[in-house]
């Protein structure tokens, strides 16, 4: 009989971006919804973010980028996932994006992205539907 685990799931602040208050509440919702969640703080650097990512073993990696930097920050991760052997880690996102910048961030495999005012029913939902573990 095999153990089943939780999906993991880190999430991160990436750069100078200091508010941190909504993704504080979604990292809580997803601990509530039943998920083993790793929040890492603020002013990570894509590498710092990714490295833990790897080094934790998650399942999935949110990242909330209120600041702009998002067509520097995800490719940067996703890069450094991708060299790492690690590109199996589904990555989402939310934060301040242009809908076409969406687009741009779909076409290199960021899985969804969150924009203000989603409610946490629909992350958790979303995660829930989307998130399996990769390991046990």
């Amino acid at each position: 009989m095999s153990e089943e685990r939780l999906p993991k799931i880190l999430i991160g602040k990436v750069g100078l971006d200091g508010h941190d208050r909504g993704v504080i509440i979604v990292a809580r919702a997803l601990r509530d919804a039943g998920f083993d969640v790793i929040y890492t703080g603020l002013h990570n650097t894509p590498e710092m973010v990714a490295e833990t990512a790897i080094q934790e073993d998650v399942d999935a990696l949110g990242l909330s980028i209120l600041s702009g930097a998002h067509n520097y920050i995800f490719p940067e991760i996703m890069r450094i996932l991708e060299e790492r052997g690690a590109s199996d880690i589904i990555v989402f996102g939310g934060g301040i994006i242009p809908k076409d910048d969406i687009i741009k961030l779909s076409d290199i495999g960021v899985k969804k992205i969150f924009l203000p005012g989603t409610s946490t029913d629909e992350i958790t939902s979303w995660v829930k539907q989307n998130v399996i573990p990769r390991t046990l």
